[in-house]
């Protein structure tokens, strides 16, 4: 194993990161997200910053134990953690280690930008969805999934005004949380978009958030969601911009399947009438709407191991019966739940469930930086991928994290070794396939029990002051 042995000058370049991501020159989606590309991001929105020869903590080193961060669990996702880190690979290049407080690497992350993140995450997952084979797409058309979620984050008094506790609970025994809508590519199950905002509040809701997404989506695009979005004006404002829309009726709407225009069995398309103005839209935008559109709805059954069968009914703004058929509607359909798999990858194995930063600014660009490390990680799945007959699908996103993080600090110092190092992990990825589970049955219950503490009911303060006192009530 090759290393650089002389006196190294302190990374200032973005290859460190890409470095670490088990990324070289040559390989397929390797134009994705170049260096010059990063550098470009940076520099385009002025986010530059330690430009003198002896500083550390330059934007690449700053960006690069952020990420660590994310790949790391418990007490090595610390800021003390990423600047150790940072420590053994100053070493390694020969040149004088920071000091060990975390101070200066506070700052340095600070000063991140959080339009620069959001812009590599983007534009990363838009590169990679356009240089897809066809054999990856559904009837050749990009599909994109769509699904909401909360996160909670340290209480701090920033956080709470930002993105207030649950109204159910006691002040100061809650956590501040933030609900967060994503959109996932269906083919690379990268992140496409996201929004983000309050738990409660106006216009703070999924369908709210959603609308701030649209211009994450292109003309032609199939954007697959669940019930919740099913509404007349979520319909028409995406077929307005040219995007087809697959989607489980909404539990209040009837279908009667004797009206309209009949496709085939249970497979009709129906007109649905304009309903009353919704309050968070303004009156000119109403009376812009359609009074009516044209929809295709589909029933159909699902049968699952150890349940009795079931039937749903789809929406669905694909009318042509010939190219869409139920059985593809049905299909499609049931891809749906990728999305609560690609979010279990986000919250789960990143760990972005349980934020950490203090201050909403921080909690913005954490997350930014959790989806940049995830669609990273995505690319190289799809690097693994395109080298067999494969779909990035039946790879293991936790297999993926696990190489990379492996190799963290010792892929930038390798020297003719690395790529080999890169082609030995990709290859590697290829074994851990994600078993085909169709209908799936887990009991929804866990084996572990918890230990069994008091629940804090009270403000933390408040009860060690108790504590003090000499009363344990």
């Amino acid at each position: 194993m090759s290393f650089y042995h002389k006196c190294q000058a302190v990374p200032r370049r973005f290859r460190l990161i890409l470095s670490s991501f088990l990324q070289h020159d040559g390989l397929p989606f390797s134009e994705a997200l170049p260096e010059a590309q990063i550098e470009r991001a940076f520099a385009e929105e002025d986010a530059t910053f330690a430009q003198d020869e002896d500083t550390i903590y330059t934007p690449a080193i700053t960006l690069w134990a952020f990420l660590s961060q994310v790949l790391h669990k418990d007490e090595q996702r610390s800021c003390l953690a990423a600047v150790a880190r940072v420590i053994t690979l100053l070493v390694a290049l020969g040149k004088k280690p920071c000091g060990e407080d975390s101070g200066a690497y506070c700052r340095a992350r600070a000063k991140l930008s959080e339009p620069v993140l959001e812009r590599l995450v983007l534009e990363m997952a838009d590169r990679c969805e356009s240089q897809l084979p066809e054999q990856w797409l559904w009837h050749g058309r990009h599909v994109k999934l769509v699904d909401g979620t909360t996160v909670s984050m340290p209480d701090t008094p920033e956080n709470q005004a930002a993105y207030p506790q649950s109204r159910r609970q006691k002040p100061g025994v809650g956590f501040p949380i933030s609900r967060m809508v994503v959109l996932f590519s269906l083919a690379t199950a990268m992140v496409c978009g996201m929004a983000m905002g309050p738990y409660a509040g106006k216009e703070t809701g999924e369908t709210a958030l959603l609308r701030q997404l649209f211009g994450q989506l292109d003309k032609g695009d199939i954007l697959l969601a669940d019930r919740y979005y099913c509404s007349y004006f979520m319909i028409a404002l995406l077929r307005e911009l040219g995007i087809d829309f697959v989607v489980r009726m909404h539990q209040l709407r009837k279908t009667d399947f004797r009206r309209g225009r009949r496709l085939g069995r249970n497979d009709h398309l129906v007109q649905w009438t304009r309903p009353q103005r919704p309050t968070w839209m303004d009156e000119e935008t109403y009376e812009q709407m359609p009074k009516s559109i044209e929809m295709r709805e589909v029933r159909v059954q699902i049968q699952q191991p150890g349940f009795r069968d079931k039937s749903i009914t789809i929406v669905t703004t694909l009318a042509d019966a010939t190219r869409y058929t139920k059985d593809d509607l049905a299909q499609l359909y049931q891809e749906r739940w990728l999305a609560e798999l690609d979010l279990r990858a986000l919250k789960c194995s990143l760990g972005m469930d349980v934020l950490r930063c203090k201050s909403p600014e921080m909690i913005r660009k954490e997350v930014w930086v959790c989806l940049l490390a995830y669609n990273l990680i995505r690319r190289a799945m799809l690097q693994a991928a395109s080298q067999s007959d494969l779909s990035p699908r039946q790879l293991s996103f936790t297999a993926a994290m696990q190489k990379i993080a492996a190799c963290w600090v010792i892929l930038p110092l390798l020297n003719e070794s690395k790529d080999t190092m890169i082609a030995i992990h990709l290859t590697g990825l290829l074994a851990h396939r994600v078993a085909d589970r169709p209908d799936r049955v887990e009991p929804r219950a866990v084996k572990r029990r918890p230990k069994p503490h008091k629940l804090l009911t009270k403000p933390r303060a408040q009860a060690q002051a108790e504590l003090l006192a000499g009363n344990s009530a």
